[in-house]
């Protein structure tokens, strides 16, 4: 894959056929582009995306990231059928999309665009904030096919809303509509499908307001601690706070 250049606003540089990036000033749009395959993620499109957050992690011009997928009907549908009738290990590779975009050390904003079946679920639940369009649905497939998840379901799923929940989900296969998963806590916000992208800058651009350097230690702060106990997590809050704040110029707090 070619190095990330970043441009101006609403340039659009196309990556290959298989992704896009759009650069708004310091906001990176990643658009899966396999619309006439619904997003699915062939051994190429996952090599895209890992290489492609990882560049983009380490960019400090880049203070936000939006994913979403080309075309109206799925943002992705999981795995590529194909690739795995012919044989392709798409699970099990070294490449790890789903991995990638959850280590990525900018905020990560996932924009629903549709269906997000089981791979492209994982993918779904691998960004901070979700926003669904209010044409958008997710399912766990893993019990219809009878395939284990190993990019992380079933353990991000519950976590998100709620052990009871998820065991729904995934075990009975059933899909989950938008309007669900937002009063499940699943998604921040359910949007028009014509509005959803726009939604979706405006939060970028509420994030992508303070200081970059600030907001990627926040994030790693509360998503690691978020793994821990909570008197564990707050004591490491504490000692975290204590050292950073103990470096600040007071004239300067409150400045970006």
């Amino acid at each position: 894959m070619q190095q990330v250049v970043f441009l101006t606003d609403g340039v659009k540089e196309m990556m290959d056929t298989l992704l896009t990036i759009d650069h708004v000033n310091d906001i990176a749009i990643v658009t899966l582009n396999r619309p006439a395959a619904r997003n699915a993620l062939s051994l190429g499109l996952q090599q895209e995306i890992a290489t492609t957050f990882q560049a983009l992690g380490g960019d400090t011009r880049v203070s936000t990231i939006i994913l979403t997928g080309a075309g109206n009907s799925a943002f992705c549908a999981g795995l590529d059928l194909r690739e795995l009738a012919a044989g392709v290990d798409l699970v099990n590779g070294p490449v790890n999309p789903v991995a990638a975009v959850a280590a990525c050390p900018i905020p990560v904003i996932g924009a629903i665009n549709g269906a997000a079946i089981t791979g492209g679920f994982e993918l779904a639940l691998a960004c901070d904030v979700l926003i669904a369009s209010d044409n958008a649905f997710f399912a766990d497939t893993h019990a219809k096919m009878g395939v284990m998840p190993g990019w992380g379901l079933s353990q991000r799923l519950a976590r998100r809303i709620g052990i009871g929940r998820a065991l729904e989900l995934s075990l009975s296969a059933r899909p989950l509509s938008a309007a669900q998963a937002l009063q499940w806590g699943l998604v921040n916000h359910v949007a028009p499908a014509d509005t959803l992208l726009s939604q979706a800058l405006d939060l970028a651009r509420d994030i992508a307001q303070w200081d970059d350097a600030f907001i990627r230690k926040y994030k790693r702060l509360i998503k690691e601690g978020f793994g821990l106990p909570e008197q564990e997590a707050m004591a490491r809050e504490r000692t975290i706070s204590g050292a950073f704040n103990a470096k600040l110029n007071a004239a300067e707090v409150g400045k970006r």
